[in-house]
């Protein structure tokens, strides 16, 4: 698990400052109010053009952020001046796009999760693969460095020996005719936020789990699920539960407990760039407070898929590999909900 280190920054200062020429696929809210201003203020990444399938809409959206070039998806692939893609579709498009940046020659950030199968997975990375490009999960916020200080505090010895992990991302019922309510479109609470805590227990224990238990909870006017809840087994008998619901009080966190202290998250996955956040570690009937100020992890981690191409690799980041892992514990998942039983990992080939 190395999506995020401390030698970040200093690559960054290191490198030629050459720019990474982008364009967009797919004009979304969390593209437009997030990745697009993060584009525009990161000093590695030209945002050059903007695609859409309606052509008004990649219009405005190009006028709003001052970029020149606009057209559909085919045509951002055309386009031989496009180095990378960033791809904000609907869950059930995200094999089918970044398949054909790569065969493009695009290197691709694609939104989460990237993959709805383990075989859609697969051929994604060998796809890259075989046309030298890369392909990066957009879960942002492992740049963000609060996250870097909790390993650094794991690592210390600090929590002691690590016990459990529960984490849990949830915020008000979506209208109707949001996309995450859209079955079609693979919309749910488990590929919409479950995918943030399995990620984050993935990067606090730093290996892969053994075995998932998930229980899904249903909406019966969408077909989508609304509640998730997924108990991850680790090795030494530690267990992570990573939760997620439509239709609570606002929920964003993660805590760590160990045979010494307890980290907790203030404010662990949706931070805007805007928006400080704490840490806070319990220990000893103590409670101390780590203040972060507001950070965008957004363009940290645009900043890092720029640099690991700019050096060609020389930074290793495993982009693919996590991708792939990712959503192996997705898949499982839904096989575990499916047919009520605990799944090992092992099983999904």
């Amino acid at each position: 698990m190395d999506l995020v280190r401390d030698s970040i920054i200093t690559g960054m200062e290191k490198q030629d400052k050459n720019k990474i020429k982008f364009g967009v696929i797919g004009c979304s809210r969390i593209a437009l109010k997030r990745v697009l201003p993060a584009m525009r203020s990161s000093e590695y990444v030209e945002l050059a053009m903007i695609g859409s399938r309606d052509l008004e809409k990649a219009k405005e959206v190009a006028s709003r952020f001052n970029v020149n070039s606009q057209g559909n998806y085919e045509e951002v692939l055309q386009n031989r001046n496009i180095d990378a893609v960033y791809i904000s579709l609907p869950n059930s498009l995200h094999e089918e796009w970044t398949i054909k940046a790569c065969e493009a020659g695009k290197h691709v950030i694609c939104e989460k999760p990237a993959a709805i199968s383990y075989i859609a997975a697969k051929r994604i990375i060998e796809t890259a693969k075989k046309n030298n490009v890369r392909v990066l999960e957009g879960l942002m916020f492992h740049y963000h460095p609060q996250h870097l200080k909790v390993k650094e505090l794991i690592e210390q010895g600090v929590l002691g020996d690590l016990i459990k992990f529960d984490g849990c991302l949830g915020f008000t019922m979506p209208e109707e005719s949001d996309i995450a309510m859209k079955k079609n479109f693979e919309g749910g609470s488990l590929n919409s936020c479950a995918v943030y805590p399995i990620s984050a227990s993935r990067m606090v224990f730093n290996e892969e789990p053994i075995s998932v238990f998930c229980k899904l909870e249903m909406d019966p006017r969408s077909g989508v699920d609304i509640r998730a809840n997924i108990l991850l087994e680790y090795s030494e008998g530690r267990m992570a539960l990573a939760s997620s619901f439509f239709g609570s009080y606002f929920q964003s966190t993660y805590g760590v407990l160990g045979t010494k202290a307890h980290i907790r998250m203030g404010r662990a996955f949706a931070v805007p760039s805007d928006m400080g956040t704490k840490i806070f570690i319990d220990s000893n009937d103590k409670v101390r407070e780590i203040e972060f100020p507001p950070t965008d992890h957004f363009k940290l981690m645009l900043d890092d898929f720029c640099n690991e191409i700019l050096t060609s690799g020389e930074n290793d980041r495993s982009y693919e590999k996590n991708l792939l892992a990712q959503t192996r514990i997705l898949e499982a998942a839904r096989l575990s909900d499916a047919e009520r039983r605990i799944v090992n990992i092992s099983e999904i080939k």
